[in-house]
């Protein structure tokens, strides 16, 4: 037992001394760096890792036949280890010799078939051999080993943007391939709009992201997942269109009348994890004139806005006592962005009726973006991850209210609810009882 204590200790020194020469090579003590190196080599010239470091510095140099046969040694001592194996096909692939380079890619990804450096060579050497779209498919493997919005290791850097580079260009041309074929199909159907056929062939093409209901409390199953629907579908919009310009004229008199009514559009009690709004948590950046704030009508609110109010008589408002309908005027200053996020739950849609809309504002809904249009509403699902922006000098204003998803049935709507209220009660209920 003492035997292998030992040899623990001095692979754990060996492996200390690795690392500080390859932080002594980075921060450009090259003297150093090989020092310790040669030391650890002295100690330990048979450990794989003392190996690998030499094989690195062999590669470094330019000696691809001197790295290999360090690579080979060291998966010999340990042939478990797939970045050893990786390592060797690298030394293989600069001495042009593919048959054994993809062997060695073989033995890394049996290992770890997620391994990314090893994904990337064998689609490099796929693209080497002249077959573009499947080397496009192995680099799309690769990419997908990268977690959302993560920089690649420095040392992949590289070829990973040039598996973005391959990617988007057989995306291009898959999408050419399949015009092709379609733009006659489209003809002989009449040659109008064939929207979910234009969305479903950008998600193939990598055109388009797909996005996914991601509610924050209730999901209900079974319900098209759509970001913005289709205006057609709601003939109620048409009235509160009609009246865009006195609930503007409304808004404009409470912004010089009623200023102190706004108030911060996400006020999260202290102690709560913030996440995407640290920026806006209680900043009047973006503000909202409640009319109704969580089922509670603003009477005061209410009284400066009569047209507003009439207008809405039209809409089927998302009502759930203690809870809905919330509706209000939405301030968005200037040089001011609302970051990704997602709303409640997919039984209400919301709807947008901008007011007030300098140039460059837009939202983004999903994979869809859109910029606003004056007195022209929108209604999408708020649960699919959504972000709008104010890029101007000068204020956005939005009057904001959710209504009852168009697919849900009466009966579901009353079950909807009352499960609604039994949650909220049920945890108002455990609060009191630990106070």
């Amino acid at each position: 037992m003492s035997n292998v204590n030992a040899a623990a200790a001095d692979s754990a020194a060996i492996l200390r001394m690795i690392q500080a020469s390859k932080a002594a090579g980075a921060a450009g003590r090259e003297s150093e760096a090989d020092q310790l190196l040669t030391r650890a080599a002295e100690l330990a010239p048979t450990h794989p890792a003392v190996l690998n470091e030499l094989g690195l510095r062999m590669m470094q140099r330019g000696d691809a036949a001197k790295a290999r046969a360090l690579f080979e040694r060291a998966t010999q001592a340990d042939p478990n280890h797939p970045s050893l194996w990786s390592n060797l096909a690298a030394s293989l692939g600069a001495l042009d010799l593919p048959g054994e380079e993809m062997e060695a890619i073989e033995r890394a990804l049996a290992l770890e078939p997620r391994h990314l450096a090893a994904l990337l060579q064998k689609a490099a050497l796929i693209e080497a051999r002249g077959d573009a779209r499947n080397a496009a498919r192995a680099y799309r493997n690769a990419l997908a080993t990268l977690p959302p919005n993560a920089a690649p290791p420095p040392a992949v850097s590289a070829a990973v943007e040039r598996a973005r580079a391959a990617v988007l260009a057989d995306d291009t041309a898959l999408g050419q391939a399949l015009e092709e074929r379609l733009a006659a199909i489209r003809e002989d159907h009449g040659g109008g709009s064939f929207r979910r056929v234009d969305h479903c062939i950008e998600l193939l093409t990598g055109a388009r992201r797909r996005y996914d209901p991601q509610p924050t409390f209730m999901y209900f199953p079974e319900m098209p997942a759509l970001e913005f629907f289709e205006r057609a579908d709601f003939p109620w919009l048409d009235a509160i269109e009609a009246a865009a310009a006195d609930i503007r004229a409304e808004l404009t008199t409470v912004l010089v009348t009623d200023r102190a009514g706004l108030e911060p559009t996400i006020a999260l009690p202290d102690g709560v994890p913030l996440g995407p709004w640290h920026e806006l948590n209680k900043s009047r950046r973006w503000s909202a004139y409640y009319l109704w704030n969580q089922g509670g009508a603003q009477a005061p609110h209410l009284a400066r806005c009569p047209r507003t109010i009439q207008a809405l008589a039209a809409a089927p408002l998302f009502d759930v006592p203690a809870r809905d309908p919330t509706v209000f005027f939405s301030l968005l200053e200037a040089k001011t962005q609302i970051p990704p996020h997602s709303g409640a739950t997919n039984t209400r849609l919301t709807v947008h009726l901008p007011l007030i809309v300098p140039p460059d504002c837009g939202l983004r809904v999903g994979s869809e973006t859109h910029a606003l249009m004056p007195g022209k509403a929108w209604v999408f699902d708020d649960t699919i991850e959504h972000e709008a922006w104010n890029r101007s000098d000068a204020p956005l204003a939005t009057l904001v209210f959710d209504v009852w998803n168009p697919f849900l049935s009466a009966a579901e709507r009353d079950l909807v609810r009352a499960a609604t209220e039994v949650v909220g009660a049920y945890y108002r209920a455990a609060a009191q009882g630990a106070a």
